[in-house]
């Protein structure tokens, strides 16, 4: 498992670091996509809302090939991989393999590092957060 695991992050490392890169350079031709899921992305690039999007998976895929900060990484790129899925099942399906490779990569690391989500998933609290 440990092989996987340092396979699946080395993967996501190589994923968001040229995706986010290819977000500011465009070094990789995008494909023509359907027309309702062109008008979303581009409204998003036009906005620049997609610009700090690009610098979180650069930061993220350099920390999981740093190794360091591995579940702070995987917290941050968690809702950035489920709108990647989400966009491609909703508006342009034929595009959902990167998304869902990564997907697949996250759950292995996330399985991982499950102890430094221990905490999270306490159904209850003690007093004073103990």
């Amino acid at each position: 498992m440990r092989i996987a695991s340092t396979v699946a992050r080395y993967l996501m490392g190589l994923i968001f670091t040229v995706f986010g890169l290819n977000g500011f350079f465009h070094f990789i031709p995008a494909p023509t996509p359907p027309p309702l899921a062109g008008q979303f992305f581009g409204l998003l690039v036009v906005s620049h809302y997609m610009v700090p999007i690009f610098a979180i998976q650069i930061v993220c895929g350099l920390l999981f090939f740093a190794n360091r900060y591995v579940p702070l990484a995987l917290t941050v790129i968690a809702p950035v991989i489920f709108n990647i899925l989400l966009f491609h099942v909703l508006m342009n399906p034929s595009g959902i393999v990167p998304g869902a490779i990564a997907t697949i990569c996250w759950v292995v690391v996330f399985y991982s590092v499950r102890s430094a989500f221990a905490g999270i998933f306490a159904a209850e609290v003690g007093v004073g957060g103990r």
